[in-house]
């Protein structure tokens, strides 16, 4: 009989210390690189005292991985809470209808522009699409139609358009210029010459080591060559009177619809589109671009106020870059 009470009562320790817990706890599905992205939600745990679930997407799924989870779960809602690495893949969300409107008190000043009207996904901390240009180029150039300047024949490199923040790229761009005109600078690009890498860093290392003069790659790539002493510069591209203005791609945070715990999902929420996680994801390796005005960037970058940001749809270019792959396809030689 004693040991029966023992049993009793050590199980209901464990279901006091254990349930509520469970309960409380938020789980978050993530695409941004988990380098970057752990430390933010740890830091969440230990200020909040909120338990954190995360599912983190591998290298190899590229951002598809939680994404495909999340529209396989759609009945039975495991997550909370979605942080995208840009805001195409969270606006699928909201067509699917997985994702739920919210809100937050905190994005209160971050440009509309970054955030989708009715409050389904909210962007924070971006990266720009951005030149890096090697310190002994012949050729600086001021706007992405400088891969077509014939100045720069066989001097410039591109990331493949099929895959990352370059496919956004073309979306965008055939977006701002129509089908016609776009599929006119890629045959350009090719014409002149254009070195295509495997990925944005590549472009980066291909410039740095002087085998091209530059290349269009992230801020986040430019940055970290930039702190390792590589001989390279930033540009910005297309600042200028009546140029377009650069892609600005942020991160987005969007609410799971009927997720387990919807009232901390919109704690961490909050959390993530603070400007203390700005300033901490400013600050580290990934050198992310504050959207909150008053924010300090990384040191190597302006702030977004000093920048003409291209002016885009962000739940268009989902659309588009389905379009535009078999024009892609062709041009990359698949």
């Amino acid at each position: 009989m004693n040991t029966a009470r023992i049993l009793f009562a050590l199980a209901a320790v464990g279901l006091l210390g254990c349930g509520p817990r469970q309960r409380e706890m938020v789980t978050i599905y993530v695409s941004e690189d988990r380098v970057f992205s752990e430390p933010i939600l740890k830091d969440f745990e230990k200020e909040t005292g909120v338990p954190i679930r995360a599912v983190y997407d591998t290298e190899e799924a590229k951002s598809t991985g939680v994404m495909n989870r999340l529209l396989a779960e759609k009945g039975n809602p495991q997550a909370d809470v979605y942080w995208a690495n840009e805001p195409v893949r969270a606006d699928v969300l909201r067509q699917q209808g997985i994702s739920a409107p919210f809100k937050p008190d905190n994005a209160q000043e971050i440009p509309e522009s970054f955030k989708d009207p009715q409050g389904f996904w909210t962007g924070f901390s971006a990266r720009a699409r951005l030149f890096v240009v090697n310190k002994k180029a012949k050729y600086k150039p001021t706007s992405v139609l400088s891969y077509t300047d014939a100045k720069a024949r066989g001097l410039a490199v591109i990331a493949n358009p099929l895959f990352g923040t370059t496919t956004a790229q073309m979306a965008a761009l055939f977006s701002l210029w129509g089908d016609e005109k776009a599929r006119q600078f890629l045959g350009s690009m090719k014409a002149n010459q254009v070195k295509l890498s495997t990925g944005n860093g590549e472009s980066a290392d291909f410039v740095a080591s002087g085998e091209f003069d530059f290349a269009l790659v992230d801020s986040d790539d430019a940055v970290d060559r930039i702190r390792h002493g590589k001989p390279i510069e930033i540009a910005y591209p297309d600042q200028g009177e009546g140029d377009a203005g650069l892609l600005l791609i942020p991160n987005a945070v969007a609410l799971i619809r009927n997720g387990p715990n919807s009232a901390g999902g919109r704690k961490l929420i909050e959390y993530l589109l603070s400007k203390e996680t700005e300033r901490k994801l400013a600050a580290a390796d990934c050198a992310q671009i504050p959207l909150h005005p008053g924010v300090t960037p990384p040191a190597e970058l302006k702030p977004i106020g000093q920048l003409k940001i291209m002016k885009v749809n962000y739940a268009e270019l989902g659309a588009k870059l389905q379009a535009i792959q078999p024009a892609l396809k062709a041009w990359a030689g698949y």
